[in-house]
């Protein structure tokens, strides 16, 4: 192909996405006038789940466009659950304060285990849904979910409890055996026997015997103990293997998945918003192949009823902990113990960020599936079926190089929708509550 027609290419598909973008008139944050987002209603018309990814953890403009977007299917497309990649032991608390006004914002927000959650910004988020459900009948009420097995202090907490009632000669077992659950991270005790699951397989395998109508605290504790096989599993797992599916992350994205699958499963008139990073709400395999993501399960299972929106920006800054580059790097790397800013530049020409500028320079949203139909244009066709380079990062990135880090990404087996913040800035951080 000559550089005249790749040029011809390059304007054809930066027209069409200009052409197919969707403006944000109405900001970023929740409570502005809906009229730049009722496309959604059509994008989204058959749609029962909705990924709502994101290229950082630290960045305010995607926690507060997440909110707007909530708003808005909660509101005008009758979602009905927000299911976060934090704490599923941590998660009823959550949801006993957004259904019921039950205990301190801050508090269960912090409980959830997980720094890049406790902002400002998903802190509105969790009252933004309290002031929905107040005064609403249970059955129309929002709920909120945790699907992340890891850190399941809550649990060990239920199951104290509870086995303090019925077996209290049990009790010692329970913290000797199952107490590193919780705050081991995932893959942090490696174990080829996995003694951790097993011990916590036959907790869960006593407390099945209470599990009946009539004792509605079995059923919990049963819901708790099988959290902590699921956590017991991830801890003891290693992060690499030959083959993915059985490395740590293939877990924990099953696993994922399993707990949004049983939200649906209880009700058929459920709507999820799910709210993780794009490595997890993608639909499918990344470019160098490696583990199925949360996203690719729910496809799977839920066909075009799931719908992946890959949030990117521009450039600016976002929160992170910072690790040392080399043998040192990772949790044990870690080069401070506050997550930081860290600035980071407009995106290389050639990656999926700077094309979306160049169409388009304010924030927007984009719907990807027409760029597959075969009523698209070839060159929009072949660019989205393309693999072309973006940026992601997670809670740690390597001092110095994150600005350099490029990952690959196929946008038709990722994503089904894109949503461009222009500018990054820090997420704001509420202070930890202690007991």
């Amino acid at each position: 192909m000559s550089a005249n027609d790749r040029e011809t290419m390059s304007a054809e598909v930066t027209g069409w996405l200009s052409e197919n973008s969707v403006t944000l008139s109405g900001g970023l944050t929740a409570g502005a006038p809906t009229a730049d987002l009722q496309p959604l209603k059509r994008v989204l018309d058959g749609v029962r789940i909705v990924g709502l990814g994101e290229s950082t953890h630290g960045t305010r403009e995607f926690f507060q466009l997440k909110h707007r977007l909530l708003e808005y299917l909660v509101t005008e497309l009758g979602f009905t659950v927000l299911a976060m990649e934090a704490s599923a032991s941590a998660g009823p608390a959550v949801d006993a304060y957004v259904r019921d006004g039950v205990g301190d914002p801050e508090r269960v927000l912090t409980g959830l285990g997980f720094w890049t959650w406790r902002t400002e910004e998903v802190l509105a988020v969790i009252k933004w849904i309290r002031a929905y459900n107040d005064g609403r009948p249970d059955g129309e009420k929002v709920r909120f979910v945790g699907i992340d097995p890891q850190r399941a202090g809550d649990s060990l907490a239920v199951l104290e409890a509870f086995l303090t009632s019925v077996a209290p000669d049990r009790l010692p077992a329970l913290h000797s055996a199952l107490g590193v659950l919780a705050t081991a991270y995932p893959g942090s005790l490696p174990d080829p026997e996995q003694k951790l699951m097993h011990e916590a397989t036959r907790l869960l395998e006593y407390v099945r015997g209470y599990d009946d109508p009539g004792t509605p605290a079995g059923a919990v504790a049963v819901r708790h103990a099988r959290n902590l096989v699921r956590a017991a599993d991830l801890v003891t797992r290693n992060a690499q293997h030959p083959d993915p599916e059985r490395t740590v992350q293939a877990a924990r994205d099953r696993y994922m998945a399993e707990a949004v699958e049983d939200v649906l499963d209880a009700d058929p008139a459920a709507k999820v918003v799910l709210w993780g990073h794009n490595g997890h709400v993608a639909k499918g395999l990344s470019s160098g192949g490696g583990a199925q993501p949360l996203g690719l399960h729910l496809r799977e299972r839920y066909g075009d009823a799931y719908y992946a929106f890959g949030l990117l920006f521009g450039s600016g800054s976002f929160r992170a902990h910072r690790i040392w580059p080399g043998p040192w790097s990772g949790v044990g790397g870690l080069t401070g113990r506050s997550a930081e800013g860290n600035p980071i530049g407009a995106a290389p020409a050639t990656t999926v960020e700077a094309q979306l500028a160049a169409a388009t320079p304010q924030d927007h949203l984009l719907d990807l599936r027409p760029a597959g139909a075969g009523d698209a244009p070839r060159a929009v066709r072949e660019w989205v079926e393309a693999t072309h380079g973006t940026r992601t990062f997670g809670a740690l990135v390597t001092r110095w190089f994150y600005r350099r880090d490029i990952t690959p990404v196929r946008l038709s087996d990722a994503y089904d929708g894109l949503a461009y913040v222009a500018v990054s800035t820090d997420s704001r951080p509420i202070p930890q509550h202690r007991p």
